[in-house]
């Protein structure tokens, strides 16, 4: 089975997919995938450098990440130039990873833009990992240390939560404890794969 795990940005994502892969499921990280194929002298890497300019590498030649993410978030027109660049490339590496895994094991795939690239349609079912809007505002100003503004432009550039609650198969309430989230997804897991007997 191939479950496809999303949500908001710090609504927990990373945090079910170590529940999940402590279950036995093979996960497979949309974002790793992206720092991988945008490592120092990849080919990715020199088609964005193309793109916007050597001024989103660091001094060693490597990608300046928060350099990148500045130019998305703040221009619709980059984030989608970006977006096509990477996105083929990574859903191609995920296809391959799914046929060399799929008759072994369950597969979790954990990519906050599964909808948006069209992933969802590898998937058997969609899992997404809610919280309320004001503790999402809290925890992304603790964890990434922004303001307001930015905030603001992280959350407005993905698909609102709400319209991924009604795509999904299943929703994982992520308001309550880390014990609360164990538990939620070990009940889901099992729900899930019992039906493959």
């Amino acid at each position: 089975m191939i479950i496809g795990l999303t949500g908001g940005i710090a609504t927990g994502k990373s945090e079910s997919v170590k529940h999940f892969k402590a279950l036995g499921a093979h996960t497979i990280d949309a974002d790793a995938i992206s720092r991988e194929l945008t490592s120092k002298g990849t080919p990715v890497l020199n088609e964005l450098v193309k793109s916007f300019g050597s001024g989103i590498l660091r001094s060693d030649g490597s990608l300046n990440r928060k350099k990148l993410a500045d130019i998305i978030f703040s221009d619709k027109k980059a984030k989608f130039s970006v977006e096509k660049i990477l996105h083929t490339h990574i859903i191609s590496h995920i296809s391959e990873i799914i046929s060399h895994n799929v008759n072994k094991h369950n597969i979790v795939i954990d990519a906050p833009l599964l909808f948006e690239v069209g992933l969802n349609k590898m998937c058997d079912k969609i899992v997404v990992v809610w919280i309320p809007s004001n503790i999402q505002v809290k925890r992304l100003a603790l964890r990434d240390k922004l303001n307001a503004d930015q905030i603001k432009q992280r959350i407005d550039s993905q698909m609102p939560i709400e319209k991924k609650v009604e795509l999904a198969d299943f929703v994982i309430d992520n308001s309550g404890s880390k014990k609360d989230l164990k538990k939620s997804i070990k009940d889901l897991y099992k729900l899930l794969t019992s039906k493959q007997k």
